[in-house]
């Protein structure tokens, strides 16, 4: 999970992680002891974070000048391109090598620095650390979010069966109109999105305020919050189904029956939200079962 970037915290929050990690698989320091690689250890993206990014040459405005690109990259311009490119990426992998070292000798200082603890206290320092991520213990998917469709009253031009435009999630929390990759957390509470490396969620939803869930088609999840249609591309609809039905399945097994003299039968037990329906799960035929 913090390898694969799905920690967001700051570069020293993870070069400290890395050396608890070496502290509980070597205990303390000593040149002899067997070290794992770099990216074993570190994040990989953030190193590639800091490389400056490659520049784009704007496009030729007319065909005439598009035409003489072309002959010219035909002959010996096209020659001098390529090398360039070989020398800008050679150029590259050499800092990336010395970002690397940079990073690798920061961990070493803090590995040090932790002489004398023992691996399962170091193995318990790692997991307080992580664990100060509000969406710790959540199963995080990438996913674009398609459309946001609210569902209006009937009658009127969102009345059931249609659609209005792509909306913001929430006032606090806006989701453009174009598809944007985020994260969906799925924890054993709520439903969260996550915009990459960020620590607080976009929105998050409680299992109380899900009234639905399935796959539209191969590739894009439908999840139904209340007045809300969330429409998801991913490539793991069958993993995030499955994850929901069983952590919907809990919820529902971890509330009480209802008391014969309650006077709200359709209270729920303290520290559930109130629920939009009944949730259905509606997988299309031939995809997945519940």
């Amino acid at each position: 999970m913090v390898l694969r970037g799905y920690v967001p915290t700051s570069e020293e929050t993870l070069q400290t992680l890395a050396a608890l990690r070496l502290q509980s698989l070597n205990s303390d320091f000593s040149t002899h002891a067997p070290f794992p690689r770099l990216e074993e250890l570190f994040p990989p993206h953030v190193l590639h974070a800091r490389l400056p990014a490659p520049r784009h040459r704007p496009p030729a405005k007319c065909r005439g000048a598009r035409l003489r690109a072309g002959l010219l990259a035909g002959g010996l311009w096209g020659q001098a391109l390529a090398k360039q490119r070989a020398e800008r990426d050679q150029r590259l992998r050499g800092r990336l090598r010395e970002e690397g070292a940079s990073t690798m000798a920061a961990i070493l200082e803090k590995w040090k620095l932790l002489q004398g603890m023992g691996r399962p206290e170091a193995m318990a320092a790692y997991v307080a650390l992580v664990r100060e991520w509000p969406g710790f213990g959540s199963t995080l998917f990438d996913v674009d979010v398609r459309a946001v469709r609210h569902r209006g009253a009937a009658g009127g031009a969102g009345s059931p069966g249609c659609c209005s435009p792509v909306t913001p999630l929430s006032p606090q929390s806006p989701v453009g109109a174009a598809p944007q990759r985020l994260w969906l957390g799925i924890g054993a509470k709520a439903v969260s999105l996550y915009k990459p490396g960020e620590a607080e969620p976009l929105d998050s939803f409680c299992y109380g305020r899900i009234s639905s869930f399935g796959a539209s088609d191969s590739s894009t999840f439908r999840l139904s919050v209340e007045d809300r249609d969330l429409l998801f591309e991913t490539s793991q609809v069958e993993e995030i189904a499955q994850l929901l039905n069983t952590y919907l399945a809990s919820a529902g097994a971890r509330q009480p029956a209802p008391s014969p003299a309650a006077s709200d039968p359709t209270a729920l037990p303290q520290g559930l939200c109130p629920t939009a329906g009944p949730w259905q799960h509606q997988p299309p035929v031939g995809s997945f079962h519940s």
